[in-house]
């Protein structure tokens, strides 16, 4: 039976150097644009990674997109699932274009509503003299969500945008959003953009392909766990804003 482990990738296989200080023989594994490491692997993430790269098919499922999944130094050889799960990679690193056509319809309608959240954030961060500015991210010509972050990594800051401006909005016209805050990253999606979505049409594909297929879904935080729920088993790093939510609190 062929094996497949969904898994996220920041703060899952790797992190950045403030979350992994206390640890030795940190090697880089993400790079940004200007060529700088921004994320390390300790020794235990290397381990892990070699017996999943041994036993079973890695497929990334991230936040990312197709550029900044481009500058990891991770050995990945199959499918790949970015953007939130707004586009799915051939092994090729092609583009699944029937899964492509399908969020491109999805978006276009929730495009409205992501710039009525960037204006209702932009306007409560200039009322606060706050600096973070919500930006629509785009990928493949597609807009699929907005996401603020404090340049002074302040993670209270973030804290009230969520509570005093797009909570009330949600609760009322934004309905059919949703808020992922992890970190320094506040991300506003719509609720037809999500990981759990996309790894299951890719399980649907690799179950057409393969026959019975066994699954693992393996991340960190809240938005990774409706699509380690659709896998068979899942995986919890310690540490982890999902592990407090979950194993560290029983």
């Amino acid at each position: 039976m062929k094996k497949f482990l969904f898994v996220d990738l920041d703060d899952t296989l790797f992190q950045t150097p403030g979350k992994c200080a206390a640890e030795a023989d940190l090697r880089p594994a993400a790079y940004l644009k200007n060529g700088a490491v921004c994320s390390f692997t300790t020794p235990r993430q290397r381990a892990f990674f070699e017996l999943m790269d041994r036993e079973m098919t890695m497929i990334p499922v991230t936040a990312r997109n197709r550029d900044a999944l481009g500058r990891v130094d991770l050995a990945f050889s199959s499918y790949a699932i970015i953007d939130y799960g707004g586009v799915v990679l051939e092994p090729d690193g092609s583009l699944d274009t029937v899964w492509i056509e399908t969020m491109r319809t999805d978006m276009a309608r929730a495009l409205d509503g992501l710039k009525e959240a960037i204006e209702l954030i932009d306007r409560y961060t200039d009322s606060q003299s706050l600096k973070g500015r919500a930006r629509l991210i785009e990928d493949y010509a597609t807009p699929f969500y907005i996401v603020v972050k404090d340049p002074d990594k302040q993670a209270e800051r973030l804290e009230r945008i969520e509570r005093e401006a797009l909570a009330p909005w949600i609760a009322t016209a934004g309905q059919d959003f949703y808020i992922h805050r992890n970190g320094n990253n506040l991300a506003v999606l719509p609720k037809t953009l999500n990981k759990a979505r996309a790894v299951n049409y890719l399980r649907q594909r690799l179950q057409a392909e393969h026959g019975d297929i066994m699954t693992l879904g393996m991340g960190d935080s809240k938005s990774d766990a409706r699509f380690m729920a659709a896998c068979d088993y899942a995986i919890v790093p310690s540490g982890t804003q999902l592990a407090a939510l979950t194993v560290a609190a029983l």
